[in-house]
């Protein structure tokens, strides 16, 4: 597959590694078509896992080579990084304040954002939509950093990074449609929304590509500010979704470790 993908400009990689992401979350959004809900212990488990996918991907596979690549340029290798990563939560968080938008957990009438009558099947599918555009960033960067001539990037840990994203997407599809199909949509239209609030990824990766091409000195802050941006969504939403059963809160943490080796297991295996 790595040599498969080489033959490719780097955009187009990116495209065909978010557009694996964005399968992933389709496939996982098709969970409507045989299940009306999901186990409560189950989805904790696996947003538990989604996290720590995240979590470890932030780090081995956005914010060390930020790091390692910042000593090619003028000023504290730490600089680039930092800077990065709190401006990729800042932007998460002016989103998630500015953007209408309800999580699965919300009561009826409950929503973040700017106040808005969309119907509530749309506000869901853009939280997760929301969440999703970090995670393409990061692929896209991966593989705009192969084409950089970054020493330290590899298209086998661009790959490892877009599996490691594909995997965590599989629950996310699945804590769209479902709700949605509890809500009294058909499972049709669950499955549509679903898989709609993955789109975003192959665009964001396209973006995220070629922006590190043309312009590689934000390299190392494009790592970064994909790192800071995934590590809100873990702390922001995931991990607190995860933890609401406080009788099974121990499946959760469990598939975060869990989550959190095999990504890291693939960057160090692949990478």
């Amino acid at each position: 597959m790595i040599q498969w993908l080489s033959q490719f400009h780097p955009v187009m990689q990116a495209l065909i590694g978010t557009l694996f992401t964005y399968a992933v979350t389709a496939l996982g959004a098709a969970m409507v078509f045989f299940f009306k809900s999901i186990n409560k212990k189950v989805l904790n488990g696996m947003l538990g896992f989604a996290a720590g996918v995240m979590i470890a991907a932030s780090y081995w596979s956005l914010l060390a080579p930020a790091i390692e690549m910042s000593a090619e340029f003028p000023g504290a290798d730490w600089i680039p990084a930092v800077v990065g990563f709190l401006l990729g939560g800042a932007f998460l968080w002016i989103v998630d304040k500015t953007l209408p938008h309800v999580h699965p957990g919300f009561k009826k009438g409950e929503q973040e954002g700017v106040k808005s009558s969309w119907q509530r099947s749309v506000l869901l599918v853009l939280a997760i939509t929301i969440h999703n555009f970090p995670e393409g960033l990061a692929v896209g960067v991966a593989f705009g950093a192969v084409a950089a001539g970054i020493p330290s990037a590899s298209i086998a840990g661009a790959v490892a990074l877009a599996i490691g994203i594909g995997i965590q997407n599989f629950p996310e599809g699945a804590a769209v449609s479902v709700p949605l199909r509890r809500e009294g949509l058909s499972r049709r239209k669950s499955f549509v929304y679903g898989q709609f609030s993955g789109m975003v990824e192959p665009v964001a990766g396209v973006l995220g590509a070629a922006s590190v091409i043309l312009f590689r000195p934000i390299l190392p802050y494009a790592l970064a500010f994909a790192a800071g941006a995934m590590i809100y969504v873990v702390v922001e939403e995931l991990v607190p979704s995860s933890q609401e059963d406080e009788d099974h809160n121990d499946i959760s943490t469990i598939g975060a470790m869990l989550g959190f080796a095999v990504m890291m297991t693939l960057d160090v295996a692949l990478g």
